[in-house]
């Protein structure tokens, strides 16, 4: 199976480029190499790995557009230059969007409609009825939707999820999140749909997304949310900080508090699970560090915790080999889908509720009446 990336004119929707396209591009699949490390650069790993070697079977195509003839050269790939003529190219079965997150609605049903898979990154959408008419599309012509959320892949968080699961933790208490990471206003203006309601969303939708998944994926379906939202420092049109209640269907209670402004770099992306029976915490900069890990009954792998822990010095870990691994699988037919866009309006419904919360000073009951 090959891959390939797509990308959109219908990007030129987006308001107030400072920054000239070059020749018929529209946009960047990824704003630039830099940030595009939650794909590109885990991709290339993929395709230099052993392991990844048997399941790709093929390289990787990068393509980008803004850029396109300097990375196509650069990595001896084809580019092109609107999402027509890609998926009138032919030759590949996935289409995968890490274009701005309002366009991934249109993006995905355009491909869906042409006969392809679909991966998308976080958030699906920016609106739910847009992530509902994403399903529908894909369910209509009979392809597949994914959606990335590569956080849950990662060592640390499978280690919590399965002392969930066997029910070290007895009853789960109170659950704590901290995302405190930067990005100064360089960021934002760099690329002009970031930090807007239509193309991406603020803290919460963008940089804590997986975050907000996980509070839900680990400790289970949520009753009820009460959030704060603030833009204190950054000249953007969504939040830069934000604090978050939630009340679970178990009775357990949730905090989460996100800052895109810590001084004076990205400090810490925790999770912290206060049980009956257990107490664990993950930390480091993307939950990549067990801190603490105690149950009343002593296993003997206790003892091996700390091999679940990794270095990184980016934000997204080093889940997406692993994620991109069962979108293959799923297509061959020997694996079910990790997240896919049902599994995606789950977080999507979630962080609208944030948005509602802040938005009208009051608690929100989940699910969403639509």
């Amino acid at each position: 199976i090959d891959l390939d990336i797509a990308i959109s004119p219908e990007a030129a929707k987006i308001k107030h480029f400072k920054s000239p396209i070059m020749g018929d591009a529209d946009i960047l699949i990824m704003p630039d190499l830099q940030s595009a490390n939650a794909l590109s650069k885990e991709m290339i790993f993929m395709g230099k790995a052993d392991a990844a070697d048997v399941i790709l079977g093929a390289s990787v195509p990068i393509i980008v557009t803004s850029r396109a003839d300097e990375t196509a050269a650069k990595y001896n790939v084809p580019a092109f230059y609107s999402l027509d003529a890609l998926l009138s190219s032919g030759g590949f079965d996935v289409v995968i969007l890490t274009t701005p997150s309002g366009l991934h609605p249109s993006q995905t049903i355009a491909c869906a409609e042409a006969g392809f898979h679909v991966v998308t990154e976080k958030p699906m959408a920016t609106k739910m009825q847009d992530g509902i008419e994403m399903v529908k599309a894909c369910d209509k012509a009979g392809v597949r939707l994914f959606v990335v959320k590569q956080n849950r892949r990662n060592a640390t968080i499978q280690m919590v999820k399965k002392a969930i699961t066997e029910g070290r933790f007895g009853r789960i208490y109170s659950v704590a999140c901290n995302v405190f990471w930067t990005r100064p206003q360089a960021y934002y203006d760099h690329d002009e749909w970031r930090g807007t309601w239509e193309f991406d969303g603020g803290a919460f939708m963008n940089q804590a997304s997986h975050y907000v998944d996980l509070m839900e994926w680990l400790i289970g379906s949520v009753e009820s949310v009460q959030s704060y939202t603030a833009t204190l420092a950054r000249n953007i049109e969504t939040e830069d900080s934000g604090v978050l209640a939630i009340k679970y269907r178990s009775g357990a209670l949730g905090t989460m508090n996100v800052s895109m402004l810590t001084y004076p770099k990205n400090l810490e992306g925790s999770i912290t699970i206060l049980g009956e029976t257990g107490t664990v915490k993950i930390g480091g900069m993307a939950v990549n560090k067990i801190e603490h890990w105690e149950f009343a009954d002593k296993r003997p792998e206790d003892e091996g915790v700390l091999e679940a822990n990794y270095a990184t010095t980016s934000v997204y870990g080093f889940g997406h080999p692993l994620y991109y691994s069962n979108v293959l699988a799923t297509l061959r037919g020997t694996e079910e889908p990790l997240t896919d866009g049902r599994e995606g309006l789950r977080s999507l419904e979630l962080l609208i509720a944030i948005y509602i919360s802040a938005r009208d000073g009051k608690k929100v009951s989940l699910p969403l009446v639509y």
